[in-house]
């Protein structure tokens, strides 16, 4: 429930526009605040977390910082929120990025069973002004004028900070819907979070590191085909569908079963980790959000010249490929048109 409320507006620095900020709060009634925390909130569906980190102490991260001092002690609510507005001030350092208010809200969690709840702070930055109409009667008649202000239906930037975890960064969901032409400035340069290393983060990797193989490596290193690779694709979908935990041996004997392969990716998987300065666990329950996000990119589909696509759903055994003198060709074998 949202319970405190201030607003500020932050300008462009570089741009030389000015940095307002309030010196108290904004008292919503009832019904302005229903209508504010729905599209606070709103936009917060992944179940994907993030953390604040730093490169020395977390404590010198400063939205980290801020936020643990409001979480602490809500008297220090005002001041807190003039913090955070001015370090997004002050790390503008790009035209392009736009000016606009930034909403700090203080919500109160729901109780627990147990008596505990989870309170969190909310960082939301509004840069888009939509066009509007207002109709209102003149006389006999009824006038029009043209006017701007915030639409409802996206959040431009957000963050949703919960007072859990604090020790490692909290537990953080963001949002950054309008990038600007600066994908750093909302993500890096002002919060400095990155992916909590939770369920939802290993299942991710793992999905984008098997891809990554199959699509890549293992038509350099093994005579596959296009057949083959999306079997692969298939396989693996399905094993994260019909499992609760992921095993890394499980997954490798039932889904790439041969030696070489399984240990082919092994190395690739490890060359990938070191690249991308992460550690993927080998066993961890299965994360039906990130599975269901991963699967789109998941098609299967082997794309012949520019005139056929065959979109590949189930046993790679009924599909045949090859050549004669008219071409190569594959053949589908099938029971019944659907």
């Amino acid at each position: 429930m949202l319970s405190k409320i201030i607003i500020h507006r932050v300008g462009n620095k570089i741009n030389q526009e000015p940095l307002v900020l309030s010196q108290e709060e904004y008292l919503p009634a009832e019904e302005m605040k229903e209508i504010l925390e729905e599209y606070f909130l709103k936009s917060f569906k992944s179940e994907e977390h993030f953390r604040f980190y730093s490169d020395t102490y977390l404590v010198n991260n400063p939205v980290y910082s801020s936020v643990s001092e409001i979480f602490e002690d809500k008297a220090k609510f005002v001041y807190e929120s003039e913090n955070i507005a001015q370090h997004l001030y002050d790390i503008t350092e790009n035209p392009r990025v736009q000016n606009g208010e930034l909403f700090i809200v203080y919500f109160e969690g729901e109780e627990n069973k147990d008596g505990s709840k989870i309170d969190s702070v909310g960082i939301f930055k509004t840069e888009n002004k939509n066009p509007f109409l207002k109709i209102f009667p003149n006389g006999e008649a009824f006038d029009i004028e043209k006017d701007y202000g915030i639409g409802l239906s996206k959040l431009d930037k957000g963050a949703l900070i919960y007072n859990t975890g604090k020790d490692t960064g909290f537990a953080l969901k963001v949002v950054d819907n309008n990038k600007n032409g600066d994908m750093y400035y909302w993500f890096e340069d002002f919060l400095k979070v990155k992916q909590r290393d939770d369920e939802y983060f290993h299942t991710q990797e793992t999905l984008a590191v098997y891809k990554e193989y199959i699509t890549k490596q293992l038509p350099q290193e093994f005579e596959t085909t296009k057949a083959d690779q999306a079997d692969f694709l298939n396989k693996s979908i399905n094993f994260f569908k019909e499992k609760e935990v992921f095993d890394y041996e499980s997954f490798t004997k039932e889904v790439l079963q041969d030696d070489n392969v399984i240990e082919s990716f092994g190395n690739f998987k490890s060359d990938y980790e070191a690249d991308m300065q992460v550690s993927i666990a080998e066993e961890f329950p299965i994360n039906e959000a990130a599975v269901k996000k991963q699967s789109r990119s998941f098609k299967s589909v082997i794309k012949l010249d520019k005139n056929f696509h065959i979109y590949v759903h189930g046993d790679r055994k009924l599909i045949e490929t090859g050549q004669d003198e008219k071409g190569k060709y594959y053949r589908l074998y099938f029971e019944e048109e659907l």
